[in-house]
């Protein structure tokens, strides 16, 4: 992803243009950047009085605080095979959190928490596929071989 101009070209774009040293699109030209990028940035400055950017925050803010994430660690001390279905209705029931299991997959993940099969369950009964997903090729063929 592109990286931000800096505030000094902005600054100085905006300086320029203030002396009346072109319209914005003829020192967008010297500068080397948009027009767009020109109207944008004075349009900013008309709306916000500074020449710098204006940083904001990316997203909303988490609903998962600290306090819920020691209540999730407690609750996998205290059952350690709870699934992600489980843990979503215990968010919704004590918490009042909804979280859907892809962002619950993340949160454990970024909590260092993982989910571990259990060793005890009895193995598939379904077999592994191959790669192609094929038969296996020790089988004779049925059909007679013809000598030519």
């Amino acid at each position: 992803m592109a990286r931000a101009y800096d505030d000094d070209l902005r600054r100085k774009y905006l300086q320029a243009y203030d002396r009346g040293e072109g319209s914005l699109g003829a020192l967008a030209l010297r500068f080397g950047v948009s027009r767009g990028w020109g109207w944008k940035v004075s349009a900013a400055r008309k709306r916000s009085g500074q020449a710098e950017r204006v940083v904001g925050r990316q997203g909303r803010p988490s609903r998962v605080t600290v306090e819920v994430q020691r209540q999730i660690h407690g609750w996998f001390a205290a059952q350690p095979d709870l699934t992600l279905v489980q843990l979503q209705q215990q968010l919704r029931r004590q918490a009042r959190i909804q979280l859907s299991i892809g962002r619950l997959w993340q949160l454990l993940r970024q909590m260092g928490l993982r989910l571990k099969k259990s060793r005890s369950t009895p193995k598939s009964g379904t077999r592994k596929r191959t790669k192609s997903g094929a038969g296996s090729s020790w089988k004779k063929s049925v059909r007679p071989r013809r000598n030519t």
